[in-house]
């Protein structure tokens, strides 16, 4: 069963499946529009965008907590930012994070477009000093839920100001937790380019499996996501 499992995961026409026939019918058109200017305009840097399954299945996990106050750090073009603003009520917000403004301005115009600008607050910065600001500023335990996709090196940094800022049952996620499928290979077969944040998503993980102050489940949609919800 395990055998299958890996293989079902690594199979290009079932991710394809997924895509075409479940995720892409029911993508918001301003987000396809995104996904495809993204596409054409970063090529290269795509693969970073959140894919359309796993933004599908954010929106509805913020629904179902009634989310209405978030953490987005690592922003790139904004897809999974737009995503959660489409999902939070007309009076969410959203505070993201990203360290240039640059890729964020692409996805800007379909934000906007979308009528859900007015939840985001962008902030151009490095992620440790926003989250310390927010936690001076008194902030403590007043979000409901946080998106990580940035630094895999600072992964486990983010968490322990993220636990003080996400209330009590709050959710924080974490992409790219399996990176590529690196994580369970050796490292004699892994492209050099990979390694790095590979190590890095690997100590996170061991990280949060002895963590008792969140519970986690370990999810193999798009490039892996970790969901931790805060317990105490």
């Amino acid at each position: 069963m395990a055998d299958d499992s890996k293989n079902i995961l690594q199979c290009p026409a079932l991710l394809q499946y997924i895509l075409e026939e479940n995720s892409y019918p029911r993508e918001h058109e301003q987000l396809k529009e995104l996904r495809e200017t993204t596409l054409e305009t970063l090529k290269s840097r795509s693969v970073m965008s959140v894919p359309a399954d796993q933004g599908l299945f954010l929106s509805m996990l913020l629904k179902l907590m009634n989310a209405k106050k978030t953490i987005e750090i690592g922003v790139f073009t904004g897809y999974s930012l737009l995503t959660t603003a489409l999902a939070l009520p007309a009076d969410g917000q959203i505070t993201a994070i990203d360290i240039s403004r640059e890729s964020f301005e692409v996805g800007l115009p379909f934000i906007k477009k979308a009528g859900v600008d007015h939840k985001i607050n962008f902030v151009e910065s490095q992620a440790l000093l926003v989250l310390n600001d927010l936690l001076n500023d008194g902030k403590e335990g007043e979000f409901d839920f946080a998106f990580v996709d940035a630094n895999k090196g600072e992964y486990i940094k983010y968490h322990e100001l993220l636990l003080r800022l996400v209330k009590i049952n709050g959710v924080i996620a974490y992409d790219n937790t399996l990176w590529f499928g690196t994580v369970a290979q050796s490292d004699d077969v892994i492209n050099e380019k990979l390694k790095a944040s590979r190590n890095h998503i690997r100590e996170l993980n061991a990280f949060l499996v002895n963590d008792s102050r969140v519970e986690i489940a370990l999810l193999s949609v798009g490039d892996g996501l970790t969901l931790c919800r805060r317990i105490e």
